[in-house]
């Protein structure tokens, strides 16, 4: 069963049309949001998704309709109402109904939800890697706020799509940042890299999941700076998501990328008992 709710009230119908003409995150994306997964009725690191919504809501001086507690409440009755063990819960608040003017309305911020069956991983992508295409990252300067406006990811994935690839990995500035929905690491000589959480990357969850279990496993990683030729020249290389978990990368445009995956299958194990 697929579940909604829409500003204080759960809905009959997911699909029902209710977001008024005015609503400022159809006319301005002007809105933060977050996907949390759900394993076995019980949302995975629920606290960290929460700590990241609201560090999202006021970065956009956005103060959110709901305490914390009462998000939590919210999520746990459509968890249950949806009568599914797993599913992804996309959330998201933005700055209210108001005649559309660029200058912040006073009105109250509007929370909006959707629980649906978890989307499956392909199990052959988890075992033999994905491939991805490399694209100049044209985004803003703070893709550390989740914000709704998300139109370069859309057109970054879909150019990916084009090209037979799963995902588009960004490069500004002759370094790569991360995908369009996803945090890149790369494995070099036993060793984990990944961007540094600048205000340039999102802050990712299964990302911080991955620093976790390396330091767990008593894996070395290091946030730095990488190039291009750094990342094909890898050793191992994988993409982590709420929706994708850990997936290894087995091609970048067209350059084969080793497919032994020893590192990150061990990563994938430790994150499947994380879940399980």
């Amino acid at each position: 069963m697929e579940i909604a709710f829409y500003n204080g009230e759960f809905l009959q119908e997911v699909d029902e049309k209710i977001i008024p003409i005015q609503e400022r995150g159809h006319q301005f994306g002007d809105g933060v949001y977050e996907v949390v997964r759900v394993y076995n009725n019980k949302p995975f690191m629920l606290e960290e998704h929460l700590d990241r919504f609201q560090k999202s809501a006021e970065a956009i001086l956005l103060q959110l309709p709901y305490t914390r507690q009462e998000l939590t409440e919210i999520i746990d009755q459509g968890v249950k109402r949806s009568q599914e063990k797993n599913v992804d819960v996309y959330f998201q608040v933005t700055r209210g109904i108001a005649p559309r003017l660029h200058l912040f309305p006073n009105t109250k911020a509007v929370f909006s939800m959707t629980i649906k069956p978890s989307r499956p991983i392909d199990p052959a992508k988890k075992e033999s890697g994905v491939a991805v295409l490399l694209l100049e990252d044209e985004r803003w300067k703070n893709c550390y706020i989740k914000s709704l406006n998300l139109l370069p990811n859309v057109i970054a994935k879909q150019h990916a799509a084009s090209r037979g690839c799963d995902e588009a990995i960004l490069v500004k500035d002759g370094s790569i940042t991360e995908g369009s929905s996803s945090n890149l690491f790369v494995i070099k000589d036993g060793t984990i890299y990944t961007t540094p959480a600048t205000k340039g990357i999102l802050h990712g969850i299964t990302r911080l999941a991955v620093f976790q279990l390396a330091e767990k496993m008593e894996l070395p990683i290091k946030e730095q700076h990488f190039t291009e030729e750094f990342l094909l020249q890898a050793d191992e290389a994988f993409i982590t998501s709420t929706t994708q978990e850990i997936l290894p990368i087995n091609k970048v445009d067209e350059f084969e990328i080793p497919t032994h995956y020893t590192i990150t299958k061990k990563l994938q194990n430790e994150f499947l008992k994380l879940t399980k």
